[in-house]
């Protein structure tokens, strides 16, 4: 039965700056450090208390809730103590995130890779994609400050290549006044499936010329000198919300993720920052016996942390990137907000479970939307990031990096119908030079036509049934039944 009563429990939350290691109290949104610049975690200062509670009774205690009626516990906060145990019932918004599966690959595509794959498929979550689940903890904590600080407005703000906008309008306009939400995305560089969602959700909508780190440079800007609460990564309340992606890939294999390697697209730095703190916590209350290994996988064309971890480490220099075009979109980012939490959590990966658990590999364009074509004519519905994930997995198994029994949990961050016209692109050889993709015949797919209009205009109804029939039997090579 499960344990419907809201946990009692409230942690001492505080922003901790991991470029001079100040602290900071949470009474007060930050993004970054008012003394150095740097970017925060989010912490736990009375997290040592969890630990008298047993790895085995917080394992009973997660299963629980999976079974709960109780609205508050059914989405990432289904882990309160391990997530933000410091906003309250009513400031919780849930919509159906988080919870999403884990699918492992039919017979087909287990023996054409020669590994056992399985995606995560996160385009699952409410608004078809993983922003969801740091939207509704940034959303929460921004809840309780307006409970607390009786805020008449507050206008929220972010960067995106397209899902981040849209989960941010989609949460934004659930939670309505006092919130309103602005989206700032790149021209001519967000899909319409993309835009079509922040605009739908009666976000206001500013297009800029430029890439998605232009656009953030702006965001910064207003975050910095504006009263305006920014949505993006650099906000650690985004991050916390996605440490869940780690909880529950971790209950879906009963607490057990020896043997597990997790492929996660970088971008922008969030969510591989959020799994590996999420993984570790669960480490330190004994939850799980092993971390997993972590795979970083960047594109070609915006590769700036595998650029620094292909480094000796006492030569490595982290160095911006100018990005080009790419089909994995919310991957074409040349400075991630978050890769000073990347290079502070990889260090603690590795000191934990050794060297080589943590890893970034880099892929070809065509690599990338060839993964996804793959992975889906093969039952997923993985998107370009997804396909991203796969391409990794099989550059990581050429190189040797990856052994045969382990099993490879690839990240979908969104739903492949969001991506669906770079796969149109892909079937219509398309692309423009600079992705420099060239399609393969053998995996292109298109419409067969067996009659035109006026041909069935000059038809009777029957006789345009049979025709019809005749045709599509003679290009099925189907025999009739006697």
């Amino acid at each position: 039965m499960s344990n419907d009563v809201f946990p009692s429990y409230r942690g001492r939350m505080e922003y901790f700056c991991l470029g001079c290691n100040g602290i900071f109290s949470i009474e007060k949104l930050h993004y970054t450090c008012p003394g150095c610049g740097g970017v925060f975690l989010l912490r736990d200062s009375s997290f040592d208390i969890l630990k008298n509670t047993s790895g085995r009774e917080w394992r009973a205690k997660f299963d629980s809730r999976a079974a709960t009626r109780e609205m508050s516990l059914r989405g990432i906060f289904r882990f309160y103590e391990l997530i933000a145990p410091v906003v309250e019932k009513g400031d919780i918004i849930y919509l159906g995130e988080a919870n999403t599966p884990v699918i492992p690959a039919g017979r087909r595509l287990e023996t054409l890779t020669g590994q056992k794959i399985a995606f995560k498929n996160d385009g699952q979550n409410p608004s078809a994609s993983f922003k969801d689940r740091g939207m509704a903890c940034a959303f929460s904590y921004l809840k309780k400050l307006v409970r607390e600080n009786s805020w008449k407005q507050v206008l929220t703000i972010c960067a995106s290549t397209g899902d981040t906008s849209a989960s941010a309008a989609l949460y934004g306009a659930y939670a309505g006044p006092p919130f309103k939400t602005v989206v700032i995305l790149p021209q001519g560089r967000v899909t319409s499936q993309q835009l079509s969602q922040p605009l739908g959700s009666g976000a206001y909508v500013i297009e800029l010329p430029g890439v998605f780190d232009d656009c953030m440079k702006v965001v910064e800007y207003l975050a910095d000198n504006y009263r305006v609460a920014l949505l993006n990564s650099k906000n650690a309340w985004r991050i916390l919300g996605q440490e869940s992606y780690a909880f529950e890939t971790a209950q879906w294999f009963d607490w057990n993720l020896a043997g597990k390697a997790l492929f996660i697209p970088i971008g922008n730095a969030g969510n591989i920052t959020a799994v590996m703190a999420g993984l570790i916590k669960l480490k330190e209350l004994d939850i799980i016996d092993e971390l997993p290994r972590i795979f970083g996988v960047q594109s070609s064309h915006a590769d700036p942390v595998f650029r620094y971890y292909r480094e000796k480490p006492d030569i490595r220099r982290y160095t911006p990137v100018k990005v080009s075009p790419s089909v994995a979109q919310a991957a074409m980012i040349g400075n991630p907000v978050s890769f000073p939490r990347v290079r502070d959590l990889a260090r603690k990966y590795e000191k934990e479970q050794g060297a080589g658990s943590f890893q970034v590999v880099q892929v070809e364009e065509q690599a990338i939307i060839e993964g996804m074509l793959l992975a889906n004519q093969n039952g997923h519905i993985a998107c370009t990031q997804g396909g991203e994930c796969l391409a990794g997995m099989l550059r990581a198994k050429e190189l040797g990096m990856l052994e045969k029994h382990e099993t490879a949990i690839l990240d979908s961050t969104a739903h492949f119908l969001k991506f669906s016209g770079f796969q149109e692109m892909y079937f219509s050889s398309s692309f423009p030079p600079e992705y420099e993709i060239t399609p393969k015949k053998k995996l292109i797919n298109a419409p067969v036509r067996v009659m035109s209009l006026k041909d069935k205009e000059n038809l009777s109804e029957g006789d345009f049934t049979g025709a019809a029939v005749e045709k599509i039997a003679g290009i099925l090579e189907l025999d009739q039944e006697k």
